[in-house]
């Protein structure tokens, strides 16, 4: 797959504008409802991209993603996520997995996770800056998704990211208030 260029941005490049970071933030939400409508193949190399582009531990990059847009894929990937059926409407899921023989630091199944977790929360922004909707989803049967999606032993899955144009506009959830969550030390 051919990797588009990804957008400059940023101080100090002329001709190119700022990107609002914090009202990408507000802007991502959990979406449960997908429009029929396909994912663009520029897109979803750009959210591809956006991965790759994650920080790393040790730049081992101990993850993989398995790109599953197939209807009778994505209906086994439903199965594996206790049949929560909003999957069946997404267009484009992408399944991130931990490699943890592609890291030498110890214990290599915790930075295996943070790398993979960090991809996928990347590929999710992206998503999110192409005006596309998503859902992060961890609950699954792990031994099921990597069959559906024929996963290699040795990795291990962590997320999948349902992804489409939203059907819906979900409200917007609470959060914890900052005085619980940040503390000074």
């Amino acid at each position: 797959m051919r990797r588009p260029p990804l957008p400059r941005m940023g101080i100090g490049q002329p001709g190119n504008e700022i990107m609002d970071f914090f009202a990408l933030i507000h802007a991502r939400q959990s979406v449960r409802a997908y429009q029929p409508r396909p994912v663009e193949a520029e897109k979803l190399a750009a959210m591809l991209e956006a991965a790759n582009r994650a920080p790393s531990a040790g730049n081992f990059q101990a993850f993989e993603i398995y790109v599953v847009n197939q209807p009778k894929q994505i209906e086994a990937l439903t199965a594996a996520t206790f049949d929560q059926k909003f999957m069946r409407d997404a267009p484009l899921c992408l399944v991130f997995c931990m490699t943890p023989a592609r890291c030498q630091y110890q214990p290599a199944k915790v930075f295996a996770m943070q790398d993979t977790a960090i991809a996928c929360t990347f590929a999710m922004l992206a998503a999110t800056e192409l005006g596309l909707a998503s859902c992060w989803v961890g609950a699954f049967i792990p031994e099921k998704l990597a069959q559906a999606v024929g996963i290699p032993e040795g990795a291990k899955p962590v997320a999948v990211l349902a992804i489409g144009y939203a059907a819906e506009t979900p409200e917007r959830t609470s959060r914890r208030p900052l005085e619980e969550v940040a503390h000074q030390l």
